[in-house]
């Protein structure tokens, strides 16, 4: 058993940025080349289907590297494997540029998601290290700030190298990015107290029991369908807007980074209700409120796909329903892991293994119909924000009511 130095209570705000950045590895490792994904069905000469794989690939990658990385982070501390899992994240994002077709590309995507899933649950666990209640919520909002810029900054950065270079470009800089988190994991202070209790067995059994707490698993469960709904989003907005609404991949990326900033702006008021509500207990109302508003812009707009409506009308539409999703994020985290401090890590590694699995899985399925229609986008986003509302209203909800 090794002590370690834990981080003063009142964190900097450059390592909030660090964190941030850490959390922030799936939108910069998805949507920096979503403006790519109609260009590179042509310079790889593939279905659209077997583009939107490449999505699958490193989120499936990231599901699952999670599953590892939670457990190991327990054990060994949050430093050790955080230093390792960025420089393969480094060189699989290289070897990701300089694929000449694309199953060598899926391969380093899978490489890559794998070990970036790596620093996404131990920047969630080192949250854990250093808050509880009420001042996880707000330290997970504030993390979520600094996260919420790379979904707006992502597809603008993207949309402009593309004028310039082509998708190779995208993944140059995602490089660059990530040797600076390899830097920054290599000066970065650890924060958990004690480490190599039990070792692998006892985190093994540590998610046997995380799995058959049923408060928890509902969280996992639901957070698993409203993200296959988000990466329907995902994979299928850059095909609806430049494909069936035509629209250039400039203000394609425009319109995500107008959405990332409704990511923002929600997890901002996510951090400011909750220091106006009456503590940890009241996050599910967020939660409620959040689901039910996700799941009526999702309603709405397949509909206005089956008529057809303006672009502008889908665009204010998918803005609202999306932007629902990190106030989810945050108080569905903030509750599932008030119970589970003492297993941080592996707790952390579930919630994000079941954000992330069927996000990956829908991918392909969106463009199942071909590029030129957001129907099956559509349906699939219905679908998840409703099995997420059900979900909540069957394991979540009768916990919060009772204790009310």
């Amino acid at each position: 058993m090794t002590d370690k130095t834990v981080i003063n209570k009142k964190i900097s705000p450059v390592v909030i940025v660090f964190l941030g950045l850490l959390a922030a590895i799936a939108p910069l490792s998805t949507d920096m080349y979503l403006p790519a994904l109609p260009s590179m069905t042509y310079n790889f000469n593939v279905s659209s289907s077997m583009v939107q794989l490449t999505l699958t690939g490193s989120l499936v990658g990231m599901a699952v590297g999670q599953l590892f990385a939670g457990p190991l982070s327990d054990i060994f501390g949050r430093k050790p494997p955080l230093i390792a899992s960025m420089l393969i994240f480094s060189l699989a994002t290289a070897g990701c540029f300089l694929s000449d077709s694309i199953y060598p590309f899926l391969c380093f995507r899978l490489l890559q998601g794998f070990f970036g899933g790596a620093g996404i649950v131990i920047a969630r666990a080192v949250v854990r290290d250093i808050a509880s209640g009420p001042e996880l919520m707000k330290l997970f909002s504030m993390l979520m700030l600094v996260n919420g810029l790379a979904p707006v900054a992502a597809p603008v950065i993207g949309g402009q190298i593309l004028r310039f270079f082509s998708w190779r470009g995208i993944f140059v800089l995602l490089f660059i990015i990530a040797v600076g988190l390899t830097v920054g994991s290599l000066i970065f202070k650890e924060t958990l107290k004690t480490t190599g209790q039990g070792g692998l067995k006892k985190s093994l059994i540590m998610y046997r029991i995380l799995m058959r707490d049923t408060y928890f698993m509902g969280h996992c469960i639901m957070q698993c369908f409203a993200f296959a709904a988000f990466f329907a989003y995902i994979a299928g907005s850059s095909f609806l807007f430049q494909n069936v609404y035509h629209l250039s991949a400039q203000t394609y990326s425009y319109l995500f980074g107008i959405n990332g900033i409704g990511f923002w702006v929600s997890r901002w008021l996510t951090g400011l209700l909750v220091s106006r509500l009456a503590g940890h207990a009241e996050d599910w109302k967020i939660l409620r409120c959040a689901l039910i508003l996700a799941f009526a812009g999702s309603i709405v707009l397949f509909l206005g796909l089956f008529f057809q409506v303006s672009v502008v009308f889908i665009a204010v539409v998918l803005f609202v329903t999306v932007s629902t999703l990190s106030a989810m994020g945050a108080s569905s985290f903030s509750l599932a892991m008030a119970a589970h401090g003492k297993a941080a890590g592996g707790a952390a590694a579930l919630i994000g293994f079941f954000s992330l699995v069927s996000g990956g899985l829908m991918a392909p399925l969106v463009g199942i119909a071909g590029s030129y229609t957001a129907m099956p986008m559509a349906i699939i986003l219905a679908l998840g924000e409703g099995g997420a509302l059900v979900v909540f209203y069957k394991t979540i909800y009768p916990r919060h009511r009772s204790e009310a």
